[in-house]
């Protein structure tokens, strides 16, 4: 069966695109707009650039404006206080679990669970996992060899980040089974709607983790890691001068970070090797570039926009805490805004040829981690997994192909892929 580029990213009519923007509704999205939402996101930005949603949101599409918000944590929070509780229902699973963990909250807790993150991420703790993840990248491309294909995201892109996590956090490996499915859980719920079905998988997911990680916890209690690499145990020692975290917010940011490490990198790597195929001349380029240059400069160029070309986490949210001024638009406090990263990557005010492909593109001030204080706390170990995988992949299989369609995840928050049959004979 031959892949067409269609197959894998459907075009949209431009009537269309303009249809869909003109009812834009995060809460009731037509299945096309998930296949392919850049064309909406563009008339979007052109027309409605602050869009104000039916239910009283504000919805950004701008560069510049979202990148006003990131820097602006005075006026915008990212408390989720008031916005879950009608969603999950105050004091259920995930009520607790995203009011609590590190990218849904403000000043001071966030800061002091980032600084005690960022501790066990320095950059020599970092560079000491290369070895590890070459080794496990390594193992799986043997085993795609010896199938002669696979699954993109099930064999290879899905099961790089729970072995990153899973190490950091000193999860056995008999023990990981239950991570990915829980992460999908957790962060379907996520979605601007959901069905009670989702909901009840969500609380029942943080429910099992956290059941998981009380015994995780108290065994690292009792046989302690080194704690400039072992961010479990950094969690659970606390600052030098005593500052602690609660047992919620231990176990609701271990979740976290299980989470936030798992999905976003898998669809890094995922939609990467789906969009070198979709775009075989960009393959071919980048393959000499990696045999003509600084292999580690290319690969981190390349790295950089795919997220920008393909952000995993295309949108975020803030509430507005004072009155304030976005375009046009007065905002009154309490105003809930989303801020749509998978369009402020494509803006032409910002990026040339936005709609392009460009592995060498430079600068790159994509958006895909965020910006200020909410800036990604494990982006460089994203560019290192991003970096390993997706180089040593087409090192060694620089002719694979997609055998059939690939399955989109069919969220909006979250873009990647469920599914993506390859063969590399």
């Amino acid at each position: 069966m031959s892949i067409t580029p269609d197959d894998i990213t459907p075009p949209m009519a431009a009537d269309r695109a303009q249809a869909i923007a003109q009812a834009f509704d995060l809460r009731a999205l037509p299945p096309d707009f998930f296949t392919n939402p850049y064309p909406v996101y563009r008339a979007l930005r052109e027309q409605d650039p602050v869009r104000r949603m039916p239910d009283g949101s504000v919805f950004l599409t701008r560069w510049a404006d979202l990148a006003a918000v990131y820097r602006d944590a005075a006026s915008f929070s990212s408390d989720k206080h008031v916005e879950f509780a009608p969603k999950y229902g105050a004091g259920t699973p995930l009520f607790e679990h995203h009011t609590t963990s590190l990218v849904f909250n403000d000043p001071p807790l966030h800061t002091r669970v980032r600084r005690l993150i960022m501790g066990a991420l320095t950059r020599r703790a970092i560079a000491d996992m290369e070895a590890g993840l070459v080794e496990l990248v390594d193992r799986l491309l043997d085993s795609i060899a010896a199938h002669e294909g696979g699954d993109l995201i099930e064999d290879f892109a899905a099961a790089i980040p729970v072995e990153i996590i899973g190490n950091l956090l000193g999860v056995p490996h008999a023990e990981r089974g239950p991570l990915r499915d829980w992460s999908l859980a957790i962060l379907g719920a996520l979605e601007p709607t959901i069905t009670p079905a989702q909901a009840e998988r969500g609380h029942r997911a943080v429910t099992e983790m956290c059941d998981y990680l009380r015994t995780l916890v108290a065994a690292r209690r009792q046989a302690p890691g080194d704690p400039e690499r072992d961010v479990l145990t950094r969690l659970i020692q606390g600052e030098a001068d005593g500052e602690q975290l609660s047992e919620v917010e231990l176990l609701q940011n271990c979740i976290f970070l299980l989470n936030a490490g798992h999905e976003t990198t898998t669809n890094l790597i995922g939609n990467a090797l789906v969009a070198l195929q979709e775009h075989p001349a960009v393959r071919q380029q980048l393959l000499q570039r990696m045999g003509g240059e600084d292999e580690v400069a290319v690969l981190d160029r390349a790295v950089d926009e795919f997220l920008r070309y393909e952000s995993s986490n295309q949108l975020g949210n803030r509430r507005a805490v004072k009155d304030v001024r976005i375009g046009d638009l007065e905002l009154p406090a309490g105003t809930l805004v989303t801020l749509c990263i998978g369009a402020a990557n494509r803006d032409p005010a910002q990026f040339a040829e936005p709609e392009a492909l460009d592995v060498a593109r430079e600068p790159n001030k994509h958006l895909a981690f965020g910006f200020g204080i909410h800036q990604c706390a494990g982006l460089s170990l994203a560019r290192l997994e991003g970096r390993i995988a997706i180089g040593r992949f087409l090192r060694r299989f620089p002719g694979y192909r997609l055998t059939a369609a690939p399955t989109r995840g069919g969220r909006a928050r979250f873009r990647g892929f469920l599914a993506a049959p390859f063969a590399v004979g």
